[in-house]
């Protein structure tokens, strides 16, 4: 694994047209033989709620549940802030299946672990 390159993608906002990049690019990443991971803080884990990204669908492109399952599924980590939980007053709150919750300190590790980095 030291020699995989890697790519974090941190998804920071709830703003529908926003949502596709990370995931796209995050699979594509995948499908390169890169190691990508996800990173979901502040307004970005409203989306990972039940229900919430089924209702996001823009244009042509599957529902942002439907991009989040694949991406899960390609085996792409999905990490949430408990951080972002905490300010967004959610002590106990339900997510998606699949997504790792992780502390703020993550995130920097991420980050200084990866060849590269992008934020949304």
């Amino acid at each position: 694994m030291a020699d995989e390159k890697s790519i974090l993608y941190v998804q920071t906002s709830d703003a529908p047209e926003r949502q596709y990049s990370p995931l796209v690019l995050a699979q594509s990443a995948k499908a390169m033989g890169l190691d990508a991971a996800v990173y979901y803080l502040g307004m970005g884990l409203t989306v990972l709620k039940p229900g919430a990204a089924e209702a996001i669908q823009v244009g042509s492109f599957p529902s942002v549940a439907e991009m989040l399952r694949k991406t899960i599924d390609m085996g792409v980590t999905v990490y949430v802030c408990e951080a972002s939980k905490q300010m967004l007053g959610w002590e106990t709150v339900e997510l998606i299946d699949g997504v790792k919750i992780v502390g703020a300190a993550t995130l920097n590790d991420l980050a200084l672990d990866a060849d590269a980095t992008m934020w949304f």
